[in-house]
């Protein structure tokens, strides 16, 4: 029977030493710990480092949400400022977090990235998976596999889930609460999650039903300043103001921020599996309708005691002004989105050819996605509902993937072959509304709509060959063919419409990699591959007109090109593995969000060049030293470097953004007794910059890419079999950083769950 597997997982090419010492060292262990082997094995594409997440490993994070699996990983960052943030968006080595179309995750086959929009509104679509239905989380590093496309530049993701072998109910609810304080933003943030699940299988039909329920306060994410100047008016004189810097250390008057980031998701899920021979298939349906708000506060009071909401106003002798001159900074924005991902797979042998075919298929669609942004904010005297609409239409994906594989290629059992073919298509569109007519139902003509959309087809091969019992050899290749379609820019109050032209452009991206295994214990693999990123659609058609500035897509956009070498040597150790990576990539055109800001306008330019490099060790091993205690370390160095942009030659020779030279991760479980587990992790990251030009430089202020040193603790405890209890800490020393926006200051987590 083949047990069905995600898209990312499917190919078994080349049985090399790792995948041979992985067998002898299973042999070795403990009647406990084959079974969890069994359970969830680690399925590792051997072309890429790689590590995996179990759902025992899991148990030891402080995990409210799926995203939180991997924020312990090597070289990677995941940036989720708040427990239910939509903008979880993560950087893996070279590829910072703004650059989502750098890395692909998958569940179950099914593609939960984001290739529509990039920086924050590109961040993947996390809340289409619970923790609860989670059984492993795969990372892979680079685009070394010819199955994966450009966008892995970074890596991919890769969840696996789980079906059920038997009847069963699961309940898990949870609470946390964080405390922050930071200017004139000092209370305490609340949170829950419930989630309930059935399952069960009858014959060769499996059935998972679940709902997972979220609700949380998140911190202020933004902080309103003004420069001082002589030159504004305004004789208001106004109280509670702060002063501090901006991130490029200018001396401001903080006047307010955002306020509580307040969210509520839900998500409900079916999964359907049916074994029918040796064949076996999964359908998911899954529905999230996620809602947000801010309610943004100012700080500022004047003389009668009345706060203020906008103008100009004196602040211990200083003029300030509150927003832009036409602009006010406390405008509330609410969103409401609802998406609905339809997916499937079907794997089985073709006959008796001794070739295996995995195909699946995806359909994502936005039901409704609406932002309403206020002109003012609702405690203001002079507040209406007057602002504006940002309405997404005609927004998805459809995706097929195709494979075929065999493990004896040419009647060889030294060579192995895997073949494939995948297609997806993306459509963006954006409406924008004044919000007067749209709130009140009388939905109008926008004012202003952007979109397009993109479709690829691609054919990979590669071919694996064991040709001396220490050596094998891959060869592999991806042929793509990417067409934009349909974009345009339409603004109703002109009538004027910009039709950009359809494109069409192919390339093709060789890989290669070789190892070699001295003996049963060492395994040393070089990898090199040539990867293609094409531009995003909102990348090519996206534009958008404000007050504080405008942004403007490019249709003609190139795609970026990396280079990229991985040299790994690896040792198995007693129930663990050591693992030095050295990588090296050289990506051109490496498309970011540049701004002028002698103008304000903000684009997509490509930068020509940017070179990273950097050295990676990992360190897992179970019972460390023979005691009761596994540990997961990693440390990473990572030099990314621009070394080539026409745009702005003033740049050349600075740290690429978002990307800090330092990142470390410890995650250590005692094992205390049979029924108490306790475990501590730590996450560090030197400071980094957010603009091209380094000038950002300040620490501990909005906008600013802080260093920082998170220490969490976690109490797992087994009050019956089929009952469990956590207790959990996040941040515990209360280090106080910024990823531009805060980050999450001291929290506390309390879990139970019963099975039944």
């Amino acid at each position: 029977m083949y047990k069905r597997k995600s898209l990312a997982i499917a190919v078994s090419l080349v049985l090399t030493p790792a995948c041979v010492l992985a067998e002898e060292a299973v042999s070795k262990l403990d009647e406990i710990v084959v079974e969890e082997e069994a359970a969830t094995p680690t399925r590792t594409h051997y072309t890429s480092p790689s590590t995996v997440i179990t759902e025992i490993d899991v148990e030891s994070i402080n995990a409210t949400s799926v995203e939180d699996f991997v924020k312990y990983e090597p070289s990677l960052v995941m940036r989720r400022r708040y427990i239910g943030d939509s903008n979880g968006v993560v950087g893996i080595r070279g590829s910072n977090m703004f650059q989502t179309a750098r890395t692909l995750v998958y569940a179950d086959g099914m593609p939960l990235h984001y290739l529509l929009e990039t920086r924050w509104s590109g961040a993947p679509r996390w809340g289409l998976v619970a923790g609860d239905e989670t059984e492993s989380v795969e990372v892979i590093y680079g685009p070394f596999s010819a199955e994966y496309s450009g966008n892995a530049m970074g890596g991919v993701v890769n969840i696996d889930t789980k079906l059920p072998e038997k009847r069963e109910f699961h309940l898990e609810g949870g609470a946390f609460l964080q405390d922050f304080s930071h200017m004139g933003a000092d209370d305490t943030y609340f949170g829950h999650r419930e989630f309930l699940s059935y399952g069960d299988k009858f014959g060769d039909l499996s059935l998972y039903l679940f709902h997972n329920h979220l609700e949380n306060e998140g911190q202020p994410q933004t902080f309103r300043s003004s420069t001082i100047s002589d030159t504004r008016g305004g004789e208001t004189v106004v109280t509670g103001g702060i002063r501090d810097v901006n991130s490029v250390g200018d001396e401001v008057i903080y006047y307010g921020d955002s306020g509580t980031a307040d969210t509520i998701s839900d998500l409900t899920k079916l999964k359907l599996g049916y074994d029918f021979g040796d064949w076996s298939s999964q359908l998911t349906l899954a529905y999230e309708d996620r809602d947000w708000k801010t309610r943004p506060t100012s700080y500022l009071v004047d003389e009668n005691g009345d706060t203020v909401w906008g103008g100009s106003a004196v602040f211990e002798g200083d003029r300030i002004r509150i927003g832009s001159w036409s602009g006010n900074p406390f405008a509330v924005s609410d969103q409401t989105r609802q998406s609905l991902l339809v997916g499937g797979g079907i794997e089985g042998p073709m006959g008796n050819s001794g070739w295996i075919l995995d195909a699946d298929f995806s359909v994502f669609d936005i039901i409704k996605d609406e932002t309403f942004s206020s002109d003012l904010n609702p405690e203001d005297p002079d507040y209406t509902t007057a602002g504006s609409v940002e309405e997404y239409d005609d927004t998805g994906w459809q995706t097929v993937d195709l494979q075929a594989r065999t493990d004896r290629f040419l009647n060889r059992s030294d060579m192995q072959l895997v073949v494939g073919y995948h297609y997806d298509h993306y459509s963006l569109r954006i409406d924008e509304y004044e919000s007067d007519n749209y709130l009140s139902g009388e939905k109008t003509t926008p004012d202003e709509s952007s979109g397009g959309e993109t479709r690829t087809h691609a054919l990979f091969a590669q071919l694996g060959w064991h040709f001396d019992p220490q050596w094998d050899l891959t060869l592999g290749g991806r042929y793509e063919q990417w067409e934009t379609i349909d974009g345009f820019l339409y603004d109703y109050a002109k009538d004027d419409l910009k039709d950009f032209d359809d494109r069409k452009e192919t390339a093709f991206s060789p890989k290669f990699s070789v190892g070699y295994a001295p003996d049963q214990n060492w395994q040393i693999r070089y990898s090199k591959a040539k990867a293609y990123r094409f531009p995003i659609v909102e990348e090519l058609f996206k534009h958008n007109d404000s007050v504080f500035g405008s942004t403007i897509a490019d249709a003609e956009l190139e795609p970026e090109v990396g280079i990229h070498d991985n040299l790994m040597f690896e040792r198995q150790i007693s129930r663990g593995f050591v693992r030095l990576n050295l990588f090296h990539e050289v990506v051109e055109d490496a498309i970011w969000n540049q701004t002028d800001y002698t103008t304000n306008i903000t684009t997509f330019l490509p930068v020509d060049e940017v070179t990273t490099s950097g050295i990676e060790l990992v360190l897992e091993q179970d019972n460390l030293l023979d005691s009761n205690t596994d540990i997961r370390f990693n440390v990473a160095y990572t030099d990314s470097e621009i070394t080539k942009n026409s745009a702005d030659p003033s740049t050349e020779g600075n740290v690429f953004p978002r990307i800090p030279k330092w990142r470390a991760n410890l995650l250590a479980t005692w094992h205390m007794t049979a029924k108490w587990d306790s475990s501590v992790g730590v996450r560090y990251a030197s400071n980094s910059y957010g603009r091209l030009d380094n000038e950002d430089k300040a620490e501990e202020v909005y906008g600013a890419q802080d260093k920082y040193l998170f220490v969490d603790l976690k109490a797992n405890y087994e009050i019956a079999e089929n009952a469990k209890l956590a207790f959990g800490i996040d941040n515990v020393t209360d280090d106080e950083a910024f990823v531009a926006h805060p980050w999450p200051q001291r929290t506390y987590y309390l879990q139970g769950s019963i099975d039944f």
